[in-house]
């Protein structure tokens, strides 16, 4: 799939940087790094100097100036930029909020459903699974691995390119605030609400919270797919009005929903059945795992697929 270009002047731009020193010869840009280890491709690359708090990266640039990199977008004034003398330096004040930004633009080039994906649990087995069903019909860019991060989300939604025709992308957050981040870049039009667990339990003040800053990746949805048997997200759903401005697809095992769970059977120490109800529509699937939690992963995508217009 071809790839999308970025001059470093349109890239300074995004950031609202400023280009401190523009050398290089070659100043399109096709690829981001922000891990010197993983380094394959300089040619058309930018590197962003995160700063954590076990690592600054500024501290990587001359390692990776001599392994060809040649353009950078630094937060640190007391970078030498002269003594790498063929290349481009952006200077903003924050490199995160700098990768936020330019993948979030990166983000509305591409008019595609997406889907987002959060909750405590099973966000990258549903992410695989969906992707296993989908890919015969559907050329889909997914986050690699489990990249759900402040980090992982920008690095997922870059690999979006022109041709792609679906994109399913996780988010994780360990504490407040996160969500808004996420969202922006990701821009769902599907959400999926996993399930709510104990993961991260002490950054927030109650599960109520924690619940409801997973809910800020689904302002913007068209529709949100969820359990209506957790009890705590539906009532923290209800009470947020948020379906006042999107729909619901609902499953439940206990009551009316758009896909209703008559039955799930385990038929051998490996496979379990499960039996819906769409649409006076009523179906059995099978698949090879029989724990509770792989058969709430297997009905969430089974509603997503429903959702998206496959039949039974």
């Amino acid at each position: 799939m071809p790839s999308i270009e970025y001059h470093i002047e349109e890239i300074a731009s995004i950031l609202k940087g400023e280009i401190i020193q523009k050398k290089a010869k070659l100043s399109i840009i096709k690829d981001i790094l922000i891990d010197s280890r993983r380094l394959i491709s300089p040619e058309q690359c930018i590197f962003f100097a995160l700063v954590g708090k076990r690592h600054d990266g500024h501290s990587y640039i001359e390692v990776l100036y001599k392994n060809g990199i040649r353009n950078c977008v630094i937060s640190s004034i007391t970078i030498d930029v002269k003594q790498y003398k063929d290349a481009n330096f952006i200077l903003v004040p924050n490199t995160l909020k700098a990768l936020h930004a330019l993948t979030r633009a990166h983000r509305k080039k591409f008019d595609i459903p997406v889907i987002g994906i959060t909750g405590s649990n099973g966000k990258t087995i549903i992410k695989e699974w969906l992707f296993q069903l989908l890919h015969r019909d559907k050329k889909i860019v997914r986050s690699p691995k489990s990249y759900n991060s402040q980090v992982g989300v920008p690095l997922s939604v870059w690999q979006m390119q022109d041709g792609n025709e679906l994109g399913i992308f996780e988010a994780g957050i360990s504490e407040p605030n996160e969500m808004d981040n996420l969202q922006a870049i990701i821009q769902p039009s599907i959400g999926v609400f996993t399930n709510i667990g104990p993961a991260h339990e002490k950054k927030f003040i109650s599960t109520h919270q924690k619940i409801g800053e997973k809910l800020k990746l689904f302002t913007k949805v068209d529709t949100l797919v969820y359990c209506l048997d957790h009890s705590e997200v539906q009532n923290i759903i209800i009470r947020s009005e948020i379906l006042d401005n999107i729909k619901s697809f609902t499953w439940s095992r206990k009551q009316k929903a758009d896909l209703e769970i008559a039955d799930i059977a385990r038929k051998s120490l490996s496979e379990t059945s499960i039996t819906g109800t769409y649409k006076d529509e009523t179906a059995t699937i099978s698949i090879p795992f029989i724990d509770e939690a792989d058969i709430e992963n297997a009905i969430h995508c089974w509603a997503v697929m429903l959702l998206l217009g496959f039949s039974q």
